[in-house]
Order: structure tokens, then C-alpha cells, then sequence
């Protein structure tokens, strides 16, 4: 293992072949005027699942430096590049529950809850007759474990069942690997989501198996765990130093060697903690306005 990611990215990155995957299809593009580079990898079958470690189905990066920085312009491009993948994905489903995971009183983890926050909720508008043409867009932020004493999948399970949406979208934040990714990369995906699974913390998948209807998790990086930094900055020590020998050692070790020599560098206790920017309080209620605008444009398209 060379750290724990939510990431299809960069479990694609760490299969070290230039031959295609089999069951495994990569498309990548770049937009030279919004500067956002969109990478969709589609895991075909069984086959491709095993090689990827990602369930079948579709997944969407969109990464751009802009997403990172304090660029209010930036804003409505990447809202309408992230708008369109959502309403591929939306089709011409009518009924849309959006659920925020996450907990609201942590920074970085309280990613789902603000894009709740800024979404245009038009179930009860619909009912009462104060619009009509419109879909019926619902929303809920169920909390954590600790909060309620339910497992999300529980919480929403029963929600679907009463409220009997076509579609359900999951907001999370996610774990990644490499640092360059933190608060600058947002994934789609059409197979739902295992909240906690990037940092190890494990609870019942939320997905169209487990709830009843189709699932749609979009996430962004916030964190990433303290061995993937040492990692790193082995490597960055041995370029700066430039000794043959130095390097010469650490290429005998492959991928996984060195993240469980990382891990052996530092205490257990740090092992498994996971850092986060010191911006993240700014970077986390900017990105998920994007991301609720992009929901809102999808859903009313």
C-alpha cells in the first residue's frame, strides 16, 4: 500500500505498465481556455475492477491550480464544466436527493454539509405550488456516527424509501496521495461512495446496491496521511542532496517498500494521522460553492 486514496486517478498512477488495462478505459483532455484538465476512466468489467481496485463504472477528475486560489472567476467556468458531467450523469431523472456528508464542526470534512448550504432545495416549493416547472431537488446533511449514532447509509436508506427520489448525490470529502492534489481536484463518479475508506475509517458503502436507486459521489481531496508526506520527502531530500549512493539504495525499494518505510519513520501515532492545508477553511466553503452551483445549473438545465 502507498497510502491511502479515494482517488481513481491515482490508483490508475499506480499501476506501473504502458500498456493499456484490461477493462480499464482512460480518456484525458485538457481545456486550454478554463485551464482544467478533465481525465475519465471507465472501469468496463469485473476484470478491469480487480486490476483498478474501483468498483465498475465511470469516474471524473477535473483538476485546474485556479481551484486552489482565491480567483472568484474562476468560479463560473469550473461550476459549468462540473454542471455538465453532472447532467450526463442526471439524465432525465426528475426527482434528486443531494446529501452532504460529513461533519459540519470539522474543517476539513465539512465539505458536504456547506455545499447543502448553497443548494436551491425546490421539493417544498413544488408541493406548495410556488413554481412548477422545475425538478424536485431535496436535500439533507445526516451527520456522522459520532453525532447521531446511525451510519449514513442507515440515515439515507430510510430517506429514499419516504421521499422516493430517482437519484440520490453523495458529497464527500476525500483523501488523497499525492499533496499537489489537496483542494484543487474535484471526482465524479456513478458508482456511489464508502464514506471514510480514504482514512481508513470504513462504514457501509452508500450505493445504488445498498440504498435503491442510482448513486452519484462527487468529492474533493482535503486531507492527505502523514507517512505519504515523509514519502515525499525522501524523495525531495535525495534530489536536493544528489548523492548516487543515497539514490542508488532507495531505488531497490519498490512503491510499497518505501511507504511502509515512511510509516516506519514516524510514531504510530502519527501513522495514522492525516494533515490538511492551513487554508482549508477558506478553500473548503469556495470549492463547495462551486460545487452547489454546479448542481443547481445541472438540476435546472
Amino acid at each position: 500500500m502507498r497510502g491511502r486514496t479515494d482517488l481513481a486517478v491515482e490508483m490508475k498512477e499506480d499501476i506501473q505498465s504502458d500498456e493499456p488495462i484490461t477493462g480499464v478505459h482512460v480518456m484525458t483532455k485538457n481545456n486550454g481556455d478554463s485551464d482544467i484538465k478533465e481525465v475519465r476512466i471507465v472501469v468496463e468489467n469485473e476484470q478491469g475492477a480487480m486490476s483498478l481496485g474501483k468498483p465498475v463504472g465511470t469516474y471524473i477528475t477535473l483538476e485546474s491550480e485556479h481551484l486552489r486560489e482565491h480567483d472568484e472567476g474562476f468560479h463560473e467556468p469550473m461550476a459549468e464544466v462540473l454542471a455538465r458531467h453532472i447532467r450526463q450523469f442526471i439524465g432525465n431523472k426528475k426527482r434528486i436527493m443531494v446529501a452532504g456528508l460529513g461533519n459540519r464542526e470539522v474543517t476539513p470534512d465539512a465539505l458536504g454539509p456547506f455545499v447543502i448550504d448553497n443548494l436551491y432545495v425546490t421539493r417544498h416549493l413544488l408541493k406548495e405550488g410556488i413554481i412548477s416547472k422545475s425538478v424536485e431537488i431535496s436535500a439533507i446533511a445526516p451527520g456522522v456516527m459520532a453525532q447521531t449514532g446511525m451510519e449514513s447509509v442507515t440515515i439515507l436508506k430510510a430517506l429514499v424509501k419516504e421521499i422516493k427520489p430517482e437519484l440520490l448525490i453523495v458529497i464527500d470529502a476525500l483523501a488523497a496521495r499525492d499533496s499537489d492534489r489537496l483542494n484543487k481536484t474535484i471526482q465524479l463518479a456513478d458508482t456511489g461512495i464508502t464514506p471514510g475508506s480514504g482514512v481508513g475509517n470504513h462504514r457501509n458503502a452508500i450505493n445504488e446496491e445498498s440504498i435503491g436507486v442510482p448513486v452519484i459521489a462527487i468529492g474533493v481531496p482535503t486531507v492527505i496521511a502523514v507517512p505519504t508526506i515523509v514519502n515525499d520527502a525522501m524523495d525531495m531530500m535525495v534530489t536536493a542532496i544528489g548523492r548516487q549512493g543515497t539514490k542508488n539504495v532507495l531505488k531497490k525499494f519498490s512503491e510499497e517498500e518505501r511507504y511502509q518505510l515512511a510509516c516506519e519513520m514516524v510514531t504510530p501515532y502519527l501513522e495514522n494521522m492525516f494533515v490538511t492545508p492551513k487554508d482549508i477553511d477558506e478553500a473548503v466553503k469556495r470549492i463547495s460553492y462551486t460545487i452547489s452551483e454546479a448542481i443547481n445549473q445541472a438540476a435546472l438545465a
